[in-house]
């Protein structure tokens, strides 16, 4: 079966899920993209298209734009388009009346090597935990979420000071690698998919900011895994001079000598006392002005060099 000949259903909503879009439509006979409609943002509360929207146009694709997966009218225009393989990345749940459509089968692309980090998190959680490694995982679509069984994946490192964006951007340009294997793999059918492991599934909830202020009354590489975990979104955050200051990329630095909450700025580095250990600011944000890295804060700085978090 030549690649040209296999056609395809693209779902997909954020700029994640634009590259591989843009591969597939190189390689093979996309019929049709399928992403969310249009959402009010902005403090113009103006309708704006998803970021996929905006590249099938680009590319002169069909789009749908169902709010219902399960009306009447989606399940005909699927059913109508006949794809041989639906591919989802980062979309929403599908029910089983839509992915059964595709004839060789619909696959989802999930940003952990499953079945660790199951939900709508998983590289942030990747990186707060700690993980020296992650990465992307092909698998069938099954009706429970992220559950399905697994056909390939994909790892990345995460480096010492690596952020979620950072982590994010790297998955992004592996799915659409890990997208066309997965799908000439389904088209020779010459597979074998692999069941997960419940036992082996951790959870990777969607993160809130409110969830995100730093307890700083934790050993430093806690501290500093949960400040890159969640940077830039949702961001962690501290209060300082009464403002809520994102703290959004630190490192780790050993001694004990500031009580925790405690900082001191000096000419080359931010520190702030933890548990045990210290955590060095690498980047920060004030709020209404933009990220800073250590450097360019401390060059407008003039406040006092220590001082405490509260």
């Amino acid at each position: 079966m030549k690649k040209k000949d296999i056609s395809i259903v693209y779902m997909g909503t954020p700029d994640f899920a634009v590259p591989t879009l843009e591969a597939l439509n190189n390689d093979y006979n996309v019929l049709a993209v399928v992403t969310l409609p249009d959402q009010l943002k902005g403090r113009g509360k103006h309708l704006l298209p998803s970021d996929v929207k905006v590249k099938a146009e680009e590319l002169g694709l069909r789009i749908l734009q169902p709010r219902d997966l399960r009306s009447e009218r989606f399940i005909n225009e699927m059913t109508e388009l006949n794809p041989d393989i639906i591919v989802v990345v980062a979309f929403r749940i599908l029910p089983p009346e839509i992915y059964s459509l595709a004839k060789l089968g619909a696959f989802n692309i999930h940003g952990s090597i499953l079945p660790k980090y199951r939900g709508a998190a998983p590289i942030n959680w990747a990186v707060i935990n700690g993980d020296k490694t992650t990465g992307i995982t092909s698998f069938l679509l099954k009706e429970k979420v992220d559950t399905g069984d697994i056909l390939l994946t994909k790892e990345t490192r995460i480096g010492n000071t690596s952020t979620f964006g950072d982590v994010y951007n790297d998955l992004k340009e592996l799915a659409p690698i890990l997208a066309k294997e997965t799908i000439n793999l389904i088209a020779s059918g010459n597979y074998t998919p692999k069941e997960q492991s419940d036992e082996e599934a951790t959870q990777a909830p969607k993160l809130f900011p409110e969830q995100c202020q730093i307890n700083w009354n934790q050993p430093a590489r806690v501290v500093k895994n949960f400040i890159n975990g969640t940077s830039p979104t949702p961001g962690a955050w501290t209060m300082l001079r009464g403002q809520r200051v994102k703290i959004l990329r630190a490192d780790l630095e050993s001694g004990n000598k500031l009580e925790v909450e405690q900082y001191e700025i000096t000419k080359h580095a931010w520190k702030v006392g933890c548990e045990s250990d210290y955590v060095q600011i690498l980047e920060l944000q004030f709020p209404g002005k933009k990220v800073q890295t250590f450097n360019e804060f401390k060059n407008g700085w003039r406040g006092d060099a220590e001082g405490r978090f509260m």
